[in-house]
């Protein structure tokens, strides 16, 4: 059965906090076993790293001009954006939408406000390595607990199509990013052909649904009961190379 733990009591995250010893901590209540995956929000990494930007020290350039005449929005916003960015997919009133330097799509490249401290000219950039901060995280909770715990970066994106945001993997560490089930029989014996599953996605949006969106609080999610081929995976290999992709 599949079970989903919110960590509860964990601090509002400063940088140079040492997430592993508070995770860590916070999860000893829970017993953690091997096949358990910790999604952690990426705000939470992200502060941890000191990810943060001061708008007011910020100085656009003629292109962040430009697109900020667009979009109408703060030319110093649009810098950041553009220095996270390795392109501009869409430029339009209020909306920004580009590639990530990380090769994903998303609105504002997660450049983000909502849930940071400060003044309103305060922002937050995403880790700067979420696959790695994965790593680090697992590597850390092994140390302290005693054992082998799948991570998951978690973000909140929208989806070309559908409205909505919903909650994805960004960082992923002890699972696979996306599963190949490709060759595995149906109910009726029929062999799949092309079904490949984005499975740090939904352990991502599964856990989203405990953290909510806004003043919950809940930075951190247990899932337990998972069923999957183990092995190491990344969040680097769930983007889809720009030259499969059919929507430019």
């Amino acid at each position: 059965m599949l079970t989903l733990h919110p960590l509860h009591g964990l601090p509002l995250i400063q940088p140079g906090d040492d997430l592993c010893a508070l995770l860590g901590g916070a999860l000893r209540s829970l017993a953690p076993q091997a096949g358990d995956v910790l999604v952690v929000t990426s705000k939470i990494v992200a502060k941890a790293e000191g990810r943060f930007v001061h708008l007011d020290e910020v100085t656009p350039s003629l292109e962040a001009r430009r697109i900020a005449a667009q979009t109408r929005k703060d030319p110093r916003l649009v810098e950041v954006i553009l220095s996270e960015s390795q392109a501009v997919v869409r430029a339009v009133p209020n909306v920004l939408i580009t590639r990530h330097r990380l090769g994903f799509i998303s609105a504002n490249a997660g450049v983000d406000h909502s849930n940071v401290a400060g003044e309103e000219t305060t922002v937050l950039l995403l880790p700067r390595d979420p696959d790695a901060s994965a790593r680090q995280l697992r590597a850390g909770l092994h140390q302290r607990l005693g054992v082998w715990l799948g991570v998951v970066i978690a973000d909140s994106h929208g989806r070309p199509h559908r409205l909505g945001t919903v909650g994805v993997a960004i960082g992923v560490a002890g699972i696979p990013g996306v599963e190949d089930w490709r060759g595995r029989p149906d109910l009726f014996g029929n062999r799949l052909q092309h079904t490949e599953i984005g499975f740090a996605d939904m352990v991502a949006s599964a856990a989203t649904l405990v953290m909510g969106q806004a003043a919950e609080g809940i930075p951190a999610v247990l899932v337990r009961g998972l069923r999957f081929s183990p092995r190491d995976g990344s969040a680097a290999e769930i983007i889809r190379p720009p030259q499969l992709d059919l929507f430019p």
